[in-house]
């Protein structure tokens, strides 16, 4: 269950990392942020970086259980 929840916090992270550093033009180096559209709507987004922050999160919410 933890891994579930640690989803959201992963997700809002690395939206909002990504909107902040490639709003810039910047690619942010081993984050690998791209600039994508999907349905007309453009957004940034960085897997490495999404897939850190769901592990940091799952990490924290097992302590916390």
């Amino acid at each position: 269950m933890s891994a579930i929840k640690a989803l959201i916090p992963g997700f809002l992270l690395t939206w909002t990392i990504s909107s902040l550093i490639g709003s810039q033009g910047s690619r942010g180096g081993l984050l690998a942020i791209t600039h994508t559209y999907y349905q007309g709507h453009m957004f940034y987004w960085s897997w490495p970086l999404f897939c850190g922050a769901t592990a940091l999160a799952w990490l924290i919410f097992s302590l916390l259980d």
